[in-house]
């Protein structure tokens, strides 16, 4: 099955980027495809709970995008951006996971892959 890897390297600072990566990752489980969206910069403050939704017009709420990817995709945070805010992997909302460099580049560049970068 080919799998969709979006990557969101921004926070509320850009947030029609941040939304349209959470849009892109919804769509792509809506779709039937395998969808990982990894986290990284602030975008890592959305895989915890209690972090204030995004909401902007003419689109769903940040968290439901979220939730979407998370009842049938992969929400990985960055295990450096992680490092940097002292989050660890109990403080993620259930399903979310942390994970490295390598193991994004293993799945951007699978056979059946496609990598986007917000």
């Amino acid at each position: 099955m080919p799998t969709l890897v979006v990557k969101v390297t921004c926070g509320v600072e850009r947030v029609e980027t941040l939304m349209q990566a959470f849009t892109v990752a919804a769509t792509g489980v809506a779709s039937g495809l395998e969808v990982s969206l990894w986290l990284t910069g602030d975008a890592t403050l959305h895989a915890l709970p209690g972090t204030d939704d995004v909401v902007i017009p003419h689109s769903p709420p940040l968290s439901t995008l979220r939730d979407a990817v998370l009842a049938a995709g992969t929400v990985t945070v960055c295990a450096q951006c992680a490092a940097r805010r002292e989050i660890a992997e109990p403080d993620l909302l259930p399903g979310a996971r942390i994970a490295g460099a390598a193991a994004f580049v293993a799945e951007a560049t699978a056979a059946d892959a496609t990598a986007l970068v917000y």
